[in-house]
């Protein structure tokens, strides 16, 4: 608000983003219209936590951003709403998200064959909405078919146009239409106009290759590298898991590794991958690291979501060897809390509230109560984030202290109390797109593709 962006004033800034639209012709001017309005300052939401919802000052070369956006009549593609009114007629969940994503992405194309695109949006038809819910979607004609999602879907195929692609609901510029978005089977509220506008236009921003902002650095500190191993089931519901790897750097550039087959361990329920496979993994990490920095990092953090097997810390051991690396924190962290944390009064724990219950496990308030917006954001008590290290060269304060700042780093929302580190949030967003792409498939490494 008050500095502008981590890169303003830099070569690389985006200053004049190219803006190409597609979706029908009232969801395409309504998201022109509100793009429009939002080059001009927002207001914020009358509220006795007025730091919880900031003015939006606007998207203009003067003010927040310091870009601008370029939308023009022709980056604009219509599709007729009677199109999309005979898809939804189908009966069959899976024809109509396909039907859906080939007409969008087939406008796309003409779109980027201009040469004059930065970022694509989809202003999604109220048609198309529910396909995003699966309380409402038709099952596939198929019983055992795995249930496609429009948003995942149209990411994947769109990673051979070499653009990332946005999504703006109805309800983002018309909110007469929000109480209709269920996302994922979850009702989201409508939020207040400046947050809309300041969560659109920063994911906007990264992915026009943009930096909003980056974590804090130490000068007396070691760069560091950090890893999020994760895994998801292939679309087809088999048994096959196949893990990937986030790399974030201290500026928090993300990079997509996708890694070998993982099995399922009966004995702690959870999947992990074998030496081999832990070692290729980070080795891979690491070397596409070194090409996007010329270097090697001083320091790796390793995160996972379940604990680590000897055979998975053998492997990454390896790969640290490999490459010479000194330090290497391997960490598993998990929302499953044996011990809660209550204060007096009416409020949960301070968010950043940290507690070591023995040498190996440590709580930390990732959610919690912060002093900036006087109050709890939330609609739930909170549950601590526990994080154990398998290898620790660090400090535990110290890798709580990073964990917290990497919750920061989500460019989907620009609250700063997310509940996960973003090697862990984009865990999910990337193995949810990536099960929709296959081995020959076009693939893009940058994380701005999956969010």
């Amino acid at each position: 608000m008050n500095y502008g962006p981590l890169d303003v004033g830099s070569e690389s800034a985006p200053n004049r983003i190219r803006i190409g639209t597609v979706g029908s012709p009232e969801t395409v001017e309504g998201t022109v219209r509100w793009l429009e309005t939002c080059r001009q300052e927002i207001p914020a939401k009358e509220s006795n936590q007025p730091n919880l919802f900031p003015r939006f000052p606007g998207f203009s070369t003067d003010h927040g951003f310091r870009s601008t956006l370029v939308i023009e009549g022709q980056l604009q593609r219509s599709v007729p709403g009677k199109v999309f009114d005979e898809i939804a007629k189908l009966n069959d969940n899976n024809k109509i998200v396909e039907e859906a994503v080939r007409i969008i992405h087939e406008e796309f194309k003409v779109l980027v064959e201009s040469g004059k695109t930065d970022v694509l949006v989809c202003a999604v038809p109220p048609q198309l909405v529910a396909l995003m819910d699966p309380d409402t979607r038709p099952r596939p004609a198929s019983p055992t078919a795995a249930v496609l999602n429009f948003h995942d879907l149209l990411k994947a195929r769109c990673m051979g146009l070499r653009k990332p692609v946005q999504l703006i609901l109805p309800g983002t510029f018309d909110p007469t239409q929000a109480r209709k978005q269920k996302i994922r089977g979850v009702v989201r509220p409508l939020q207040d106009a400046a947050t809309r506008a300041w969560n659109f236009h920063t994911a906007l921003y990264y992915k026009a290759g943009g930096r909003p902002w980056r974590l804090i650095r130490d000068a007396r500190k070691v760069s560091t590298c950090f890893v999020g191993i994760s895994f998801y089931r292939s679309l087809d519901r088999s048994a096959v898991l196949t893990s990937v790897a986030q790399v974030f750097d201290e500026r928090g550039d993300g990079l997509v590794v996708r890694g070998g087959t993982a099995t399922w361990s009966n004995e702690d329920r959870t999947s992990h991958l074998s030496e081999a496979d832990s070692f290729t993994l980070l080795r891979d990490a690491l070397r596409r690291y070194r090409q996007e920095h010329s270097t090697w990092p001083a320091r790796v953090v390793v995160h996972k979501t379940s604990k680590y097997s000897p055979d998975e810390l053998k492997g990454l051991q390896r790969a640290q060897k490999e490459v010479a690396l000194e330090l290497m924190d391997c960490i598993s962290m998990s929302r499953e809390a044996s011990t809660r944390l209550f204060r007096h009064g009416r409020y949960p724990v301070l968010r950043g509230t940290f507690w070591s219950l023995d040498d190996n496990e440590h709580f930390l308030s990732t959610r919690g109560s912060v002093d900036f917006y006087q109050t709890y954001p939330g609609q739930y008590v909170p549950k601590p984030l526990v994080f154990r290290g398998a290898q620790l060269e660090e400090t535990p304060r110290v890798v709580a202290r990073e964990l917290l700042a990497l919750t920061k780093m989500n460019w989907n929302d620009t609250q700063f109390d997310g509940a996960d580190p973003i090697t862990i949030t984009a865990a999910r967003r990337v193995g949810d797109i990536l099960k929709y792409i296959g081995p020959d498939d076009a693939f893009e490494p940058r994380y701005s593709f999956y969010m």
